[in-house]
């Protein structure tokens, strides 16, 4: 994963599934950028001496997100593999990193859909993210002085907490910004995960020089470069013309006009009838209530959960196992490059095999990669697994999109990257993470047994999505979601 921000509860909406796909991969070849349409003008007579043109807001707002998702994942590049590092170098064992790491996860399902709210109510992206990149490096400052599992525990999870939750602003930042502005999503997001892999060659050259303890104040330079990017977002996100909001949280239905007809309900129906039978009609019921995307979620929830102990462990075992940190640093790079590769050229990939076809893809590998990682294998086995996170993470991770995007109605969009967020990244991610903890010790590298399993489950539900899923809407906005 290029970054702890698999995947936040952004919101993303799309007006047909061919705009939608390409939305993704950048274009129809997965080459081409997806660019704002503008008139071009021909110089008349004789051609005079050129002066480069003024920046368009466009492209200014585009380097502006691109410097946020750079900064971001400069902290992500550190925090990932790292921050357990630091943990253990404080004294922390498998179990006490494990719940470190893990409970913001769990308490992110609660806090996350509120800070989205809270921004669009105050209509102040730029604020909330600065917010809460200010508190992630208070956070951090103060852990230069906290000591012992207590402490660190409670300042470590505000931290990553607040980090994580950064995420989804970002990414709703930029998904409207596609929409209104025409920018091209894996340009701007592309330089999140350069960042990404210069902070795990960074990280693991400077650990290797100065020890564990020099993660923190990694962190704490990266937390301060995502401060200073946050101020250079605008204020409020780009909203597209006539484009109609996703639905999220239950809507507030129209009151009647008529007196009698509002102060007298049918017969049977009281207050409590009335907003069950709203709660049914809306998306995230909808949603729940189709047996296609349930597989979806369960199939996309073991395949990415099932990367929590690597994400926990991984480093750590490595350099218990005596791999100096630099080369461990150069292995997280490796899986990273991996996935901009597969980004970069995903085009004739998704045409050929479809959303499910790469839900599957990434659960089937995921199966492989931490099978054979429960084998301890050589480092030359290693290169070639921690290349398969472009399909255990990315395929995975592009087809989960592509199938928000083609399968669920446009009212329903937001809801279901809520969903998404919430199984891959919040509930599957953090009880894989504690489980892993609590046998780590017992187990060693035999630990990614755990993750084989649960990538099994996944694999399972993918392939029942395949062969359930016809590839059109699972309901039409104005009928009952396909069963």
């Amino acid at each position: 994963m290029d970054g702890a921000g698999q995947h936040g509860a952004g919101a993303m909406t799309a007006s047909s599934g061919d705009d939608r796909a390409r939305f993704v991969s950048g274009s129809d070849d997965g080459a081409a950028p997806i660019t704002a349409d503008r008139p071009q003008t021909a110089a008349a007579g004789a051609s005079q001496p050129e002066t480069p043109p003024p920046m368009s807001g466009a492209m200014a707002l585009s380097l502006r997100i691109s410097a946020m998702f750079g900064a971001l994942f400069l902290a992500y590049g550190v925090v990932v593999p790292y921050f357990p590092v630091w943990l253990d170098a404080r004294g922390l064992d498998p179990l006490q990193i494990s719940t470190v790491v893990s409970a913001p996860l769990f308490i992110r399902l609660l806090v996350t859909p509120g800070v989205g709210l809270l921004a669009d109510r105050l209509g102040n992206y730029r604020l909330v993210i600065t917010v809460l990149a200010s508190l992630a490096l208070s956070m951090l400052l103060v852990l230069t002085v906290a000591s012992g599992y207590g402490p660190i525990l409670i300042i470590g999870v505000a931290f990553l907490l607040a980090n994580g939750t950064i995420m989804p602003l970002v990414e709703t930042v930029a998904v409207r910004a596609v929409r209104a502005e025409k920018l091209d999503y894996g340009r701007m997001r592309l330089w999140g995960s350069v960042t990404f892999i210069v902070a795990n060659f960074g990280g693991g050259i400077a650990i290797e020089a100065w020890g564990g303890d020099v993660a923190l104040w990694l962190m704490i330079a990266a937390s301060t470069a995502t401060i200073a990017a946050a101020l250079m977002l605008p204020r409020t996100p780009s909203n597209p013309v006539q484009q109609a909001e996703p639905e999220t949280f239950p809507a507030r239905t129209e009151q009647p006009t008529n007196a009698a007809s509002r102060d007298c309900p049918a017969a049977g129906e009281g207050h409590g009838a009335t907003t069950a039978r709203d709660w049914r009609q809306t998306a995230p019921a909808q949603l729940l209530k189709s047996r296609l995307f349930v597989l979806f979620l369960i199939a996309i929830g073991c395949t990415h959960g099932a990367h929590a102990t690597f994400y926990t462990f991984g480093a750590l075992y490595w350099q218990s196992q005596g791999m100096p940190a630099a080369w461990v640093g150069a292995l997280w790079a490796i899986a990273v490059s991996a996935e901009v590769l597969l980004f970069a050229y995903s085009g004739p990939f998704v045409r050929r095999i479809g959303p499910a076809g790469l839900i599957v893809t990434g659960a089937a590998a995921a199966v492989v990669r931490w099978t054979a990682m429960a084998f301890d294998p050589p480092l030359a086995i290693l290169v070639p697994l921690q290349a398969l996170h472009a399909l255990t993470y990315g395929a995975s991770h592009l087809g989960a999109i592509l199938f928000i995007a083609r399968a669920v109605p446009h009212k329903g969009m937001g809801s279901a990257q809520a969903f998404y967020s919430t199984m891959a990244a919040g509930l599957m991610v953090g009880t894989v993470g504690l489980v892993s903890g609590a046998l780590y010790t017992q187990l060693g590298g035999q630990v990614f047994v755990i993750p084989a399993v649960v990538a099994t489950f996944g694999l399972i539900a993918a392939l029942l999505l395949l062969r359930g899923w016809n590839g059109h809407p699972l309901w039409d906005d104005a009928e009952q979601p396909v069963p």
